[in-house]
């Protein structure tokens, strides 16, 4: 469930205040920030606990936006009831815990062990054939081209994690834990649209991002990364990708994703699906020297021409009421997956992917 949908004269109005340069500058801060938040866990994850340190994201990017809230909006601004906080509870545990703490935990370990951030990047970008999967299980009938796309992406999916001969193959185990990741994404951001959660997005992340790290909070209890955590032993690199997932990945990019879906059309700001893998790809090789295999090149190339077709097959039916492809909870965290879930006219919440937090999801995305 999400926000009301503004009227269309009232979108049309806003679109025209919102100059160009805005509107791309947002645009651009969204491709970079989510696509390189995968990088940002790669390095967080040398030398932290992987699900301690998302549970410390979510927490305290949750928390700041919970006192941003009350302080721009007053004692009120938190207010839900408790089937809504239950909602936004199960979504929260469902896209961060089980989507994004299952992406850290794919991207730790030793080389050949721990999957490439650019290649965990293409993988999570199978959320939106993943919605329309489970939209077609529960009696909607997509278009034609919607299931073609799905096809394509998933044959993609297949050539990414074919096991090749050489040193450079994707790790298999990591590559169906980041694949059960994006399965998780998707259930969340399916339910986020079809239970009820809070009307605001903003609010909704908030519950999300705390129930999300109390649970892996919780999961990292049980597998013993609070007894084996010693802060000392924690490089400076890694707390500074930490504060950098925090701040720029479920806040920053989460905010301009929500205000893109207020000002800018749905066919624009839909693109980041396919932009985010391709920046994420070209970080980890720049960055940190990830190989670029044909084999990826090939699956990943596909996966995103699977994922665009969806994609532009599903805006006609968006953009003419001013709603978004909405899996986010609330309906939103930011990513990639809730873009495709029918009914929410809203937003979603960032990461993420990956964000979604925040609808990631924030798109945290992821």
């Amino acid at each position: 469930m999400s926000s009301p949908p503004p009227s269309t004269t009232a979108l049309a109005g806003r679109r025209a205040t919102s100059t160009p340069t805005l509107i791309w500058t947002a645009l651009i801060v969204v491709y970079v920030l989510w696509g390189s938040t995968y990088l940002a866990i790669r390095i967080t994850v040398e030398t932290l606990p992987p699900l301690l340190s998302a549970a410390l994201r979510f927490a305290v990017a949750g928390l700041v936006l919970a006192v941003v809230l009350r302080l721009r909006r007053g004692p009120g601004a938190l207010r839900v009831d408790r089937r809504q906080l239950g909602s936004a509870a199960l979504v929260g545990v469902l896209l961060l815990t089980g989507g994004n703490g299952l992406v850290v935990l794919a991207e730790e370990g030793p080389p050949g062990v721990a999957l490439p951030s650019g290649i965990a990047a293409l993988l999570v970008a199978t959320v939106p054939l993943l919605v329309v999967l489970l939209r077609s299980a529960t009696g909607d009938r997509p278009p034609i081209w919607t299931f073609a796309g799905v096809t394509v992406g998933f044959v993609g999916l297949v050539l990414l994690v074919l096991p090749g001969g050489s040193s450079a193959a994707v790790p298999l185990v990591g590559a169906l834990t980041v694949v059960a990741a994006a399965t998780s994404w998707s259930v969340g951001s399916f339910l986020s649209g079809r239970i009820r959660m809070p009307t605001d997005p903003f609010v909704a992340t908030v519950y999300e991002m705390m129930a999300g790290a109390l649970a892996l909070v919780a999961v990292a209890a049980g597998r013993g990364e609070l007894a084996d955590f010693h802060p000392a032993e924690v490089s400076t690199r890694s707390w500074l990708a930490l504060g950098y997932l925090m701040v720029a990945g479920s806040l920053v990019a989460f905010t301009a994703y929500v205000w893109l879906l207020h000002n800018a059309p749905i066919s624009l700001v839909s693109t980041y699906a396919y932009v985010n893998p391709a920046v994420a790809v070209a970080l980890g090789a720049l960055l940190v020297a990830e190989p670029i295999t044909p084999q990826v090149l090939l699956g990943g190339a596909v996966i995103v021409a699977g994922v665009a077709l969806v994609v532009t097959t599903e805006r006609p039916r968006r953009s003419g009421t001013g709603s978004r492809p909405g899996d986010t909870p609330a309906s939103r965290s930011g990513d990639a997956s809730a873009s495709l879930s029918e009914d929410t006219p809203g937003s979603r919440s960032g990461d993420t992917p990956g964000s979604r937090s925040g609808d990631a999801s924030v798109r945290d995305r992821q």
